[in-house]
């Protein structure tokens, strides 16, 4: 069956079982297999050679056939996996050494980059408008089944020059813009030198007394310079609550797990921690995985810790050494899967993290899809989450 992205907005985010939802995302993963190789020649040479190795036959010379139209189905279905494991994935680093993209130059509305240090090659994500215009619409129906569907005032951890290029944006960037869709009223909590603005803030506080506010940032930036000044302020004989009262708040963060766990930061001290400094309750604290590789699928933590896949999205652990998929439970590398990336082939990628699928349908928050936790970076795998590399 023929499946577009819009066959899934009537659906809840969690509300469908393995087989319901494997039916639906397979069906709109193998529509992107063949839509991309028709599209991007180099992922076309790529499922060539993957095909002619699998099967010893290859699936070259489909886009220039003068079969029959029988003859070139047939051809198609050998794109077509049976699982949503055999769906043909891209090692992440491709991206950042081949430009793929499966739309023409004049089609690309946005281009965007995964961080990394000086002299680390970056990611390049080639998205037009329509893949721009899913990514937007599918981070909203995620994050409202955990925030509500209303927008909030907002307060964004970072400080406001990392927007300024809205054609070029670093993953940084587009985290930030991403997530300002649930804001109404902003307020950046830094100046461009990351120094933190109490009394902006106090005052944006202020002025939206006995309201929810919401607020959005990269995780070791948060600890590193919204954290660490409140608790200082606190030492020096200041009440927390004097500071900020954010019993009200709640925040979303991601990435730069890394530092943290080299400065031996467990979430749950990260969530106690925060709540000691302005009361922010940690029930409202989220962690969330996710890529600039995969933009708008994001995997939101739940309340009892657990990551989860959407139906928008599904995650694979597989064994280093054969790539074969491994138990619940096993931790292997995690492949992410994506109903989104339109304009690039992005749609299966097999990331450089290690991680434990937990199970599936039975998380005791109650959500559906697959549940698991993230362990960490491959060994010598770059350093590379949106706050990773942010002030050395």
């Amino acid at each position: 069956m023929s499946v577009n992205i819009e066959d899934f907005y009537e659906i809840e985010p969690y509300s469908l079982d393995a087989p319901e939802k494997q039916a639906l995302l397979l069906a709109r993963l193998n529509e992107l297999t063949k839509l991309h190789y028709l599209g991007c020649d180099t992922y076309s040479d790529i499922l060539d050679m993957i095909y002619d190795f699998r099967e010893g036959h290859g699936v070259k010379k489909i886009r220039t056939s003068t079969d029959s139209e029988e003859e070139i189905a047939d051809k198609y279905a050998l794109l077509y996996a049976e699982k949503l494991e055999d769906v043909p994935f891209l090692p992440v680093a491709l991206f950042k050494r081949l430009e793929l993209k499966s739309v023409p130059d004049e089609d690309v509305f946005k281009t965007m980059t995964s961080s990394g240090t000086t002299g680390q090659q970056v990611s390049k994500i080639f998205l037009d408008r329509e893949t721009v215009k899913s990514q937007q619409k599918v981070l909203v129906e995620i994050v409202k089944s955990f925030t509500g569907a209303s927008r909030m005032p907002m307060i964004i951890l970072d400080c406001p020059s990392v927007v300024k290029d809205r054609a070029m944006f670093s993953a940084r960037g587009a985290g930030i813009l991403g997530f300002s869709m649930f804001g109404t009223k902003k307020i950046y909590a830094f100046d461009d030198d990351m120094k933190l603005d109490v009394e902006g803030v106090r005052a944006f506080l202020s002025e939206h007394e006995g309201e929810t506010i919401f607020m959005f940032g990269f995780t070791f930036m948060i600890w590193q310079y919204f954290y660490k000044e409140l608790k200082r302020m606190c030492d020096a004989g200041n009440g927390c609550r004097d500071i900020f009262n954010l019993e009200n708040a709640v925040l979303i963060h991601g990435g730069g797990w890394k530092k943290l766990a080299n400065e031996a930061v467990s979430k749950d001290e990260f969530k106690q921690s925060l709540h000691d400094v302005c009361g922010i309750k940690v029930e409202n604290v989220h962690d969330y995985y996710g890529m600039v590789e995969q933009t708008g699928c994001v995997y939101m933590e739940c309340e009892c810790g657990h990551l989860h896949a959407s139906i928008y999205s599904d995650v694979i652990t597989r064994r280093m050494k054969d790539f074969s998929v491994c138990e619940y439970g096993e931790e292997g590398v995690i492949e992410v899967l994506s109903s989104l990336p339109e304009s690039y082939p992005g749609h299966a990628i097999l990331t450089e993290d290690v991680g434990v699928v937990l199970g599936e349908d039975d998380c005791p928050c109650g959500r559906k899809g697959k549940y698991f936790e993230i362990h960490g970076r491959m060994a010598k795998a770059e350093v590379r989450g949106c706050s990773d590399t942010f002030g050395g």
